[in-house]
């Protein structure tokens, strides 16, 4: 049983106590240590906003919803979840999608000796005869948390750091699925990849992936949120509480996505007290972009959607506005998907790789204009990747390729 923070009861047999610092990991996901991610859904500061019409943002008439708020309410240092929920757009248009660079410090600061889930990242043979070195270096990426749409051309300025880092040509495989992109680096088809930020820990798991760096955009933010979204007019959903009803068709990308089905499957429990697979029937639509179509025309009623992908979904839609939407909870950052690279590359393309991202300035590129990153910076697994491995742990994950595509 976990620790119930939000005052609500300890209900659930998947709700159990956590390991050492577990417990203070999803408290701060949840916003509820306040701070930059704002205030979650178990509590936190904030004024009460105006409520009971629909917010200025685009939209008109009276609503239903009594916590729906006004668009100029929102505080995206305390946006008071308890008691507004958003069209997404005044969240869009403070550039809430995103965490900042102080939240990206915080993560790499924190004291952690061991990886609390999983194994740690694997060291690079000493013995020379494991060493691999190909001809070629196969990059791929999957439809992960910050990649929309982007083909071969929009790499080709990173892609000529490799080589001139390397001395390696660089080959471009575009996959269509989380586990196929750990497959391929398992198998050495592939030896640098931009994983998705839940499949990560599966990679390092079962790949040996080493993951170095994350962007940041030239703003300065940094990571992702997980916003638990409706349609703007779904009166009756008006927090997460009511995601737990039989009426409402709940969407969740894929097993192994963070914000899509890991963290809510943690943080809906564990604050609201709703339970994923028993308070609602968990629906995959494949990915974050098919659950905010399928929300918009109905298919889905509500779902939890990474904010980015979100954000790029609508913008890339014309069919779709930003007014169309609610969002009724959101988390505190997330780390972006990471560039790692396969651990028993020989260590001078290892070094080559890390410079290629590290030390290069993308900007006025097409690999930053699609990106959106024009700079990385280092990230280390243990530290930054220790919410999504106590998520992980909370929810029983298991590192297997079967979990990962089941």
């Amino acid at each position: 049983m976990v620790d119930d923070t939000g005052g609500r009861r300890e209900s659930s047999s998947r709700r159990r106590f956590l390991v050492a610092g577990g417990a203070a990991a999803i408290t701060g996901l949840a916003g509820c240590s306040g701070g930059t991610g704002g205030d979650g859904g178990s509590g936190g500061g904030g004024a009460s906003s105006g409520t009971n019409s629909a917010s200025g943002d685009g939209g008109s008439g009276e609503s239903g919803d009594p916590l729906l708020a006004e668009a100029s309410a929102f505080d995206p240092e305390s946006p008071n979840w308890e008691e507004n929920n958003y069209r997404s757009t005044p969240l869009i248009d403070a550039g809430y999608e995103r965490g900042s660079r102080a939240d990206l410090e915080s993560m790499g600061s924190r004291e952690v000796d061991e990886v609390p889930h999983g194994e740690p990242v694997r060291e690079t043979p000493d013995d020379e005869s494991e060493w691999l070195e190909p001809d070629t270096l196969v990059f791929t990426e999957s439809p992960s948390e910050d990649v929309q749409g982007r083909y071969e051309e929009d790499f080709q300025a990173v892609f000529d750091r490799i080589e001139e880092e390397t001395g390696l040509p660089v080959e471009y495989n575009r996959v269509n699925s989380y586990a196929a992109s750990v497959e391929a680096m398992r198998s050495e088809r592939a030896h640098i990849a931009n994983f998705s930020t839940g499949t990560t820990c599966f990679a390092v798991n079962l790949c040996g992936a080493v993951p170095f760096a994350a962007g940041i955009a030239p703003d300065g933010s940094f990571g992702y949120r997980l916003f638990a979204t409706t349609r703007a007019d779904a009166d009756g959903i008006q927090s997460v509480e009511d995601f737990a009803d039989d009426d409402v068709r709940m969407a969740h990308a894929e097993p192994a996505s963070n914000s899509g089905h890991q963290a809510p499957s943690a943080l809906f429990d564990q604050y609201f007290d709703v339970t994923a697979d028993e308070d609602y029937e968990v629906n995959f639509s494949g990915g974050h972009s098919q659950t905010t179509r399928g929300i918009a025309a109905g298919d889905y009623d509500a779902g939890p959607i990474c904010s980015t992908c979100f954000l790029d979904t609508v913008e890339a839609d014309s069919n779709l506005s930003f007014d169309d939407f609610k969002v009724v909870w959101a988390s505190d950052p997330f780390p972006n998907g990471p560039v790692a690279y396969r651990y028993n590359l020989h260590p001078d393309i290892q070094e080559g790789i890390r410079n290629a991202w590290l030390d290069s300035d993308f900007a006025d590129t097409a690999y930053a204009e699609r990106t959106g990153y024009e700079e990385y910076v280092p990230i280390e697994y243990r530290r930054h990747w220790y919410d999504i491995m106590v998520i992980q742990r909370y929810n029983g994950v298991e590192y297997t390729q079967g979990a990962l595509s089941e």
